[in-house]
């Protein structure tokens, strides 16, 4: 391989990681806060108000949650980090399944804003964004 394919192997393969983290990043948004409370500064996302349906809603918010892990297998990320991933999917769902106050620790604790901001810090410290 040139070194030119090789740098053109490169970009594309950043330019992909820099699309990933903005779809993870609207994701995000999406799911974690795109919901504003009235009167105050919190926002909550559509995953704290499917979480509102107990059981179902719970398991429908992990099963979206496992996009962001979907996305870090495709960025071949570490175990580790995709083990940090899986461990704050699943905190967000047992919690998240106690009547009350897993669906305000649900509003609080962000899961996919959590591990989209561990997938970034991961590929900064890779070098790869």
């Amino acid at each position: 391989m040139t070194n030119t394919t090789q740098a053109k192997n490169v970009k594309r393969s950043q330019q992909k990681i820099h699309a990933a983290i903005t779809r993870l990043e609207r994701f995000s948004k999406i799911t974690d806060s795109s919901i504003g409370i009235p009167f105050t500064k919190f926002n909550i996302g559509i995953d704290a108000v499917i979480g509102l349906v107990p059981v179902i809603g719970d398991a429908a918010g992990l099963i979206l949650s496992s996009y962001v892990l979907l996305e870090a297998q495709r960025m071949g990320m570490s175990k580790r980090i995709k083990l940090k991933i899986i461990i704050n999917m699943l905190i967000d769902f047992f919690v998240g399944s106690i009547p009350l106050f897993g669906d305000i620790f649900d509003a609080f604790f962000k899961a996919n804003t959590r591990n989209t901001q561990l997938l970034k810090n991961a590929l900064i410290k890779q070098g790869k964004l």
